[in-house]
């Protein structure tokens, strides 16, 4: 359940926070807007592998980063674009030999 202050700032929500001042990775503008899943799969990759500020392994931070963007993103997020991300999910898990 997202927090909100009394006054329903949306900049005081606590994952506009982490998404504002979290160092987990470094994305790609607009990666998950991207229509072809292999694609963003091999953006997250490449973040999570670049990352030096990173806590946990390359994988389960890319796989972090999408599920906490489908999540926070909710019943706004295009059912189009949903199916799109989940299939993504795939694909992190093929590049990362986790199938």
């Amino acid at each position: 359940m997202i927090q909100r202050l009394k006054n329903n700032d949306p900049r005081k929500l606590w994952s506009d926070k982490v998404t504002r001042f979290s160092h987990a990775l470094d994305l790609e503008k607009g990666v998950f807007v991207l229509k072809n899943p292999k694609k963003i799969a091999l953006s997250l990759k490449r973040s999570a592998e670049r990352s030096k500020t990173r806590k946990a392994g390359p994988f389960q931070s890319a796989m972090s980063m999408l599920n906490f963007y489908i999540n926070r993103a909710g019943k706004n997020l295009d059912p189009g674009q949903k199916k799109i991300l989940e299939e993504a999910k795939k694909e992190l898990r093929k590049l990362f030999s986790r199938s």
